[in-house]
């Protein structure tokens, strides 16, 4: 008896892992692609999220981004010896391999490219950030996958982590947010490359609806200012090198602050991510996200102005 209930056990596993939606990597020069495959391919770990499993991966790259070309082949060795994902030659390929694509390039000016192989395989898709590294990109992306019914979605784990997750409130009046603000020459959007976070973390808590942006940059950071419809004021500090990310909420009785040393865990943007491949809804609207890119292509506007206003369009 013992050995028949163990025999059953494990059929019922190997029917609970058939049944998983198979994922595809593309890009394995960031750490999300360890982090999220150990998250949906270990039962064990304390961050595991179950309904979907990481299989397959094609590598991809940048050698003119250091922090891409020095990781690349180190992490994808890594999901190939310790995960056995299978690695394909070209993204073609890899969309016959799998349900749903996690597109996980460091570089946005690829992604473009890479999200039109995927949405000509009619696979759904999540971006990880940047979206694109410009406005024009960003669109571009929206439009095509509309235009063939392809669902996706781009947001960074600050969406839904606790800084942002504690701070929603209905009678919000004015957000002010920071974060790590480090700049990437290659980017022509140069907020896309890592201030995405807290300005992500400023439309979670301000919806969308701004207007027009104002931008001081200096060599240790940016100071971006932005007014939404109804006269509400959002802000973004984007510290250089590097800082801790952070919040207040100005609302109309009181002053609310996230909590010093916020910790962060990917497990609420992986549960929203297989939610979304599960459903086919994306948990931000695509509107806003590209609302989101409007507002980085305004401050950039504004920048190169000298900080003069600009409307976000």
């Amino acid at each position: 008896m013992p050995n028949v209930r163990l025999f059953l056990f494990i059929a019922a596993l190997g029917l609970a892992a058939a049944a998983d939606i198979r994922l595809g990597i593309i890009g394995t020069d960031t750490s999300h692609v360890i982090a999220f495959t150990k998250s949906l391919n270990d039962p064990t770990s304390p961050d595991y999220v179950p309904g979907a499993r990481v299989v397959a991966a094609y590598k991809g790259g940048s050698r003119d981004i250091p922090s891409s070309a020095d990781r690349v082949d180190k992490y994808a060795e890594e999901l190939r010896a310790k995960w056995k994902i299978d690695f394909t030659p070209d993204i073609g390929s890899l969309c016959r391999k799998v349900d749903g694509i996690l597109l996980e390039s460091l570089d946005g000016r690829v992604h473009l490219q890479q999200a039109k192989a995927v949405i000509a395989a009619g696979k759904a898709l999540f971006i990880d950030k940047p979206l694109a590294s410009t406005l024009a990109d960003a669109r571009e992306i929206a439009r095509l996958a509309k235009e063939a019914g392809v669902p996706w979605f781009s947001a960074s784990g600050l969406r839904f982590g606790e800084i942002a997750a504690s701070l929603k409130f209905t009678d919000t009046q004015g957000v002010t947010t920071w974060g790590p603000g480090p700049l990437e020459e290659h980017h022509q959007l140069d907020l896309s490359w890592y201030a995405i976070h807290p300005i992500e973390m400023l439309y979670a808590l301000m919806g969308p609806g701004c207007e027009e942006v104002t931008r001081v940059s200096t060599e240790g950071g940016d100071l971006v200012v932005g007014k939404w419809k109804g006269g509400r004021i959002g802000s973004v500090h984007a510290l250089r090198p590097y800082g801790d990310y952070g919040a207040v909420v100005f609302r109309l009785k009181e002053i609310a602050q996230s909590r010093p040393k916020t910790p962060f865990s990917y497990r609420p943007l992986l549960l929203e991510i297989i939610k979304f491949f599960e459903t086919k809804q994306p948990p931000v609207p695509n509107e806003e996200t590209l609302e989101m890119f409007a507002f980085m292509d305004a401050a950039q506007r504004s920048k190169a102005a000298g900080g003069a206003p600009m409307k976000v369009r």
